[in-house]
């Protein structure tokens, strides 16, 4: 589809959705904002009660007051007020019961409707008959309880509807034509730089095509990038290739890593948006569900780091003396709020005494996460998660524990091995170095780890830290 084809849609199509979206947006903004009674809304309101005390079966003080004080109830900030023919008054929510003449109704209804412009209080007053007697209902409202702004228009003929489209018709298409002759002059300039770009070849020692553009605005400043650019793409197309064939390889082995997260966090995104959600609980847990695929995602970039620094062997710590069981009870309280709403019990026990060790804070951290995450992901099911910090005058020992389904037996030797993944069922939860970085870790620290698994009994891993570089 040409340009132009697409301009000439563009605008008719855009034009008539800014209409739909103008007589859309006032109603949904008018509802949200300028709250209170229409104008339209009280008439059939006070017919409705009169109907109702009409129709019924029975009529008597009591009905009456029945009817009333249930429509008051519905409706507190409107007064009901019951009168015979002679302007006395049977029946008053307000509990006043006054007596109206016909010169007093007269002062209420005066210079009706533009009373719903001023602050006085607005009256309705709706006859009716019952058991052949004439009655009257008064209903009373406060200027404040009633829509600030209100717009109405009305068409006897169609001819009178011309008034009101011809001018709305007018006012769009000057911007329309200019649209037009803008954006075709824009169009003849970019159809010369579309026509050297179809002219550069990267691969071919053929001449660059230069292109002569002396205006200022951003086209122009366009058309000056393409002539410096055309240059530069050819001396640098043999680096782009390498480029690349490694961004492929790297695409090809994150691409189903970062699919299904993204595509929850989208479609929980959209939920939220569009408001498409049933309560306040549903959306907290669209929230939550964005939050933990941010963090999975967050987590592969700091996978695809560590990976860097694997390649260049280069894990450098700093150690310092820190306090290791505030360090866990930090990750513990993190922990509890990713799993609430789990229905996983999180059992976090540490001697009462405080633990202080040389270690660097944030690896240590970053493999107590990866290990709990681990435990998370495949032992949710066992609806347990342990974290126990236990020390002895030789080493320091944080363990955690899950009761999901477990690793079978013939994986154990495997399981911190770069890459490895246990089953295929693990597919796109991660690179498969999470592990095999903990155990790097660890033994940075002059540590190691440990797992054992009995499947869905308990599934047990063991970091042991020396002691020997506490202070005396």
């Amino acid at each position: 589809m040409k340009l132009r084809t697409k301009l000439w849609l563009l605008l008719v199509v855009s034009t008539a959705m800014s209409m739909v979206l103008f007589g859309y947006s006032s109603v949904w903004i008018g509802k949200a904002v300028n709250k209170g009674y229409a104008l339209f809304q009280l008439n059939p309101l006070a017919q409705s009660i009169v109907d109702s005390i009409e129709d019924g079966p029975e009529f008597g003080e009591d009905t009456l007051k029945r009817i009333l004080d249930n429509a008051h109830e519905e409706h507190p900030a409107i007064r009901w007020l019951w009168l015979n023919d002679q302007g006395q008054s049977i029946y008053d929510t307000a509990g006043l019961n006054p007596t109206l003449s016909f010169k007093d109704l007269a002062v209420l209804m005066q210079q009706t409707p533009q009373r719903f412009l001023t602050d006085d209080d607005v009256h309705i007053l709706t006859p009716a008959t019952r058991d052949g007697q004439s009655y009257f209902l008064l209903l009373s409202i406060p200027a404040s309880e009633m829509k600030q702004g209100e717009v109405y228009f009305m068409v006897r003929t169609y001819k009178s509807l011309l008034t009101l489209v011809v001018p709305i018709i007018l006012s769009f298409s000057l911007p329309f034509l200019l649209a037009i002759w803008l954006f075709t002059s824009i169009n003849k300039r970019i159809r010369k730089l579309n026509h050297a770009l179809n002219q550069l070849n990267i691969q071919s020692d053929s001449p660059v095509v230069q292109l002569v553009d002396s205006s200022k605005d951003e086209l122009g400043q366009l058309t000056q990038h393409y002539n410096s650019m055309a240059h530069r793409i050819r001396s640098q197309f043999a680096e782009i290739q390498q480029f690349e064939s490694k961004r492929k390889l790297l695409l090809s082995n994150l691409s189903h890593d970062l699919r299904t997260p993204l595509t929850t966090m989208l479609g929980c995104a959209e939920m939220i948006r569009t408001g498409n959600y049933k309560d306040q609980q549903e959306l907290q847990g669209r929230a939550k569900i964005i939050l933990q695929r941010c963090r999975y995602m967050d987590k592969l970039l700091d996978q695809m780091l560590d990976i860097s620094r694997q390649d260049a062997d280069d894990l450098t710590i700093r150690l310092a003396e820190h306090n290791l069981s505030e360090i866990v009870r930090k990750i513990a309280v993190e922990y509890i709020m990713i799993l609430d709403g789990d229905q996983v019990h999180l059992d976090v026990e540490a001697p009462d005494e405080d633990i202080h060790l040389l270690v660097d804070a944030s690896l240590i951290e970053r493999a107590l996460r990866n290990i709990l995450d681990n435990a998370i992901r495949y032992g949710k099911d066992g609806r347990y998660l342990g974290i126990q910090l236990t020390a002895d005058e030789h080493s320091v020992n944080i363990i955690v524990q899950d009761r999901g389904k477990g690793i079978p037996a013939e994986h154990h030797a495997y399981i911190f091995d770069r890459f490895y993944r246990v089953d295929s069922g693990r597919k796109g939860e991660g690179l498969g170095i999470g592990l095999a970085i903990v155990k790097d870790i660890v033994e940075a620290h002059q540590g190691s780890v440990e797992m054992s698994s009995i499947p869905n009994v308990e599934t047990v891993f063991r970091i042991s830290l020396p002691r020997l570089n506490l202070p005396q």
